[in-house]
């Protein structure tokens, strides 16, 4: 293999976080791979520091929801470093409400969510709503084991509730009655571990902290599509999703991110994974069946906790293909080989997006909306900011550009004129403009003559325009 065209690879560590990755997740690749280590507080100049001078391409590991917007800021320090995952990939690790909007723009399933962040709206509507109702701790990366997750059945318990823990905003959801939840883990798409999760008799949360149980066999088709469209949606190199599968036969996004707990083996096939992908194909690309946890799941998870480096071989025609390609599963409504589900759920390479799908300066609801007094659980002056938006469609409703007035703005873009101002409103409506910039711009890529760096010459200057609307 040709060194000089592997990228630098370096691990992301945090001090204080467990380590999602280590060295022996990456066995086999042929050059060195550096560490390097955030402190917190000011530390964010002398990580850069040490990241150029390490001459990194490729910057690993995922980052916790506190220090999320600083690795924002850090990431377009270093605009020639790609981060895996991406920062628009772990959007969703920072708190419910991203995984939320998250759902929202991409038309995924969800709960029906209430998010306030002005008090007296969250405590009007919590005196009208039917009940019962779920309300979680936003802030963060995941339930922390159903401890800050909370069933209310009348609105004495909403009010009481909100005025002792404080959670802020308030996330409210519609209680679904829930046969199970089900995780599914994935790399490059591809589904390779999915496990029920099911409450125990007469209680309602799934979590194995708090006395529920887990099995990996017989999950739906219809879980294992949705984790795969919401992995897409993410562009993720990896994954997990929390799907709720409704008494009414409904599945439902609960959780999804990229930091989730997994057996060291799950962390070493996602190694070869980055490997085979930043080697453009060179070093070997994991074979992980369909359905492989079916088998695995039937070991004790105390020796799924020590295994590593499992391998499978690949389906080929012969004698003993003969015999063991027969077996079928049920799959949907029908019965089909288990080998022909790894060509239904293929792994694919996943390529960085060349602009900010989740820019800060518009999505960080939580500092720019921030509760500023705890106590008094009031917040200046907040019935004078404007609210968030609700969905990306209510946002880019809110602004509106005549055919000049876009012209003049896309003008005003280094890479534009006035004919390619012109053919992007030919293929784009002006009344469409404002949401495919705001929450689209890929759809920009698909018009002759507009690049990647055009485009994000457009976001860029999209975003500075919102700040100032």
């Amino acid at each position: 293999m040709a060194k000089k065209k592997l990228p630098k690879l370096g691990f992301l560590y945090l001090d204080y976080v467990l380590r999602f990755f280590d060295h022996s997740n990456f066995k086999g690749w042929p050059e060195k791979i550096e560490t390097v280590t955030y402190h917190w507080k000011n530390d964010k100049d002398r990580f850069i520091k040490e990241v150029k001078k390490k001459k990194i391409d490729v910057l690993i590991g995922n980052i916790p929801a506190t220090a999320y917007e600083t690795f924002r800021e850090i990431a377009r320090k270093l605009p020639h470093v790609r981060f895996i995952p991406s920062l628009d990939t772990q959007f969703s690790n920072k708190s419910k409400e991203n995984v939320t909007r998250f759902a929202w723009k991409y038309n995924l399933p969800i709960p029906k969510t209430y998010i306030f962040y002005d008090r007296k709206k969250g405590y009007d509507f919590l005196k009208k709503t039917k009940y019962p109702k779920i309300i979680k701790r936003s802030y963060g990366p995941s339930n922390y084991g159903g401890y800050f997750v909370h069933k209310v059945d009348s609105k004495k318990e909403a009010i009481k509730l909100f005025d002792e823990k404080k959670y802020h905003p308030m996330y409210i959801q519609d209680f679904v009655p829930m046969e199970a939840d089900i995780r599914v883990m994935l790399i490059g798409h591809k589904p390779v571990c999915a496990f029920w999760r099911r409450p125990p008799k007469g209680h309602w949360l799934t979590n194995t902290s708090q006395g529920g149980s887990m099995d990996y066999q017989d999950v739906p088709k219809s879980v294992l599509d949705l984790a795969v469209k919401t992995s897409k949606a993410a562009n993720a190199e990896y994954w997990a999703c929390d799907i709720a599968y409704g008494k009414d036969g409904k599945v439902r996004i609960l959780e999804c991110a990229t930091a989730f707990a997994a057996f060291p083996y799950i962390r070493d096939w996602i190694g070869e994974y980055l490997m085979w992908s930043l080697s453009g194909g060179k070093m070997r690309k994991p074979h992980i069946p369909m359905f492989n946890w079916e088998e695995l799941g039937k070991i004790d998870s105390s020796l799924l906790r020590t295994m590593r480096h499992i391998t499978f071989g690949e389906y080929r025609k012969s004698f003993d293909g003969a015999y063991f390609g027969k077996k079928k599963k049920v799959y949907g409504k029908e019965k089909v080989y288990i080998h022909k589900l790894d060509e239904k759920y293929p792994m694919l390479d996943v390529k960085p997006k060349s602009y900010e799908e989740w820019p800060s300066e518009i999505w960080n609801f939580q500092d720019k909306f921030a509760l500023k007094s705890v106590k008094s659980m009031k917040v200046k002056n907040l019935k004078d900011i404007p609210a968030p938006p609700i969905s990306g469609d209510e946002a880019s409703k809110k602004i509106k550009l005549d055919e000049k007035e876009i012209i003049k703005f896309l003008k005003s873009v280094e890479g534009i004129g006035k004919k390619k101002a012109e053919k992007i409103l030919k293929n784009i409506k002006p009344s469409k403009i404002a949401k495919t910039l705001s929450f689209e711009p890929e759809k920009l890529l698909e018009i002759k003559g507009i690049s990647k760096k055009i485009v994000n010459n457009i976001v860029k200057k999209w975003n500075e325009f919102l700040n100032r609307v």
